[in-house]
């Protein structure tokens, strides 16, 4: 199965997965990945994932082509210095922008801890009770998005999870949404090797721009 690149040198490379493909088979023991998926699509050569995203999620995937990036850019995670923006779909119409402060767990059973995440209106849907957002997490905690958007009250549409059976239900069989809508349509951070800033968009999928389509809304990768 092949996956779409959207940059690589000899340092990184970046991947705008696919929705319900696994990062690695850490979390599962699928026999199709994304690290395998970019692991041959450059030929054979190792991979190391530096952040994850979860499967339901698309979009921009970092990976290192070296344990020495792969070192750098896990401190750049770490240090709060890589930018991430996704856009996603949630039900009814948020302010127009704000910072959700709300600890949640880092891990799956772990302690709450500090989270924050910011986020921007984009456009309200004119067909239904739904609106575009731009999510822009300060902090990496698990499902940390989707747990602050629905403490927001304003939950995922897709999110069999935090969002609601009913909601999910009426948007696969009106708009053809059978999946989370949730991309990870940019990604901004400091060249490991060379310093410099590269700032990454990933287009959105065919089962998101549908949706959106029919919903009305703006299919452009970071809206």
């Amino acid at each position: 199965m092949s996956i779409e690149l959207l940059f690589v040198d000899d340092h990184v490379a970046i991947a705008n997965k696919p929705s319900g493909l696994l990062v690695h088979r850490g979390w599962a023991d699928d026999d199709d990945v994304a690290l395998f998926r970019v692991r041959d699509a450059l030929g054979g050569a190792h991979v190391h994932p530096v952040h994850r995203l979860d499967r339901g999620t698309s979009g921009a995937l970092l990976f290192a082509r070296t344990r020495e990036a792969a070192a750098v850019l896990s401190r750049s995670f770490e240090e709060g210095r890589v930018d991430k923006t996704y856009l996603a779909l949630v039900r009814g119409t948020p302010p127009a922008d704000g910072l959700v402060d709300h600890p949640i767990p880092k891990s799956e059973d772990g302690p709450r801890v500090p989270a924050q995440t910011r986020f921007r209106l984009v456009l309200r849907s004119p067909v239904d009770r739904c609106s575009l957002v731009l999510a822009m997490p300060e902090t990496g905690r698990l499902h940390q998005i989707r747990r602050h958007l629905r403490h927001l009250s304003h939950p995922l549409v897709g999110d069999v999870t935090y969002g609601s059976g009913v909601i999910n239900r009426h948007y696969r069989a009106t708009y053809d949404l059978h999946r989370l809508a949730l991309h990870a349509c940019r990604l901004a951070f400091e060249h490991p090797v060379t310093g410099a800033r590269i700032a990454i968009e990933a287009p959105l999928p065919d089962d998101l721009k549908a949706p959106f389509t029919k919903l009305g809304l703006p299919t452009e990768a970071c809206a």
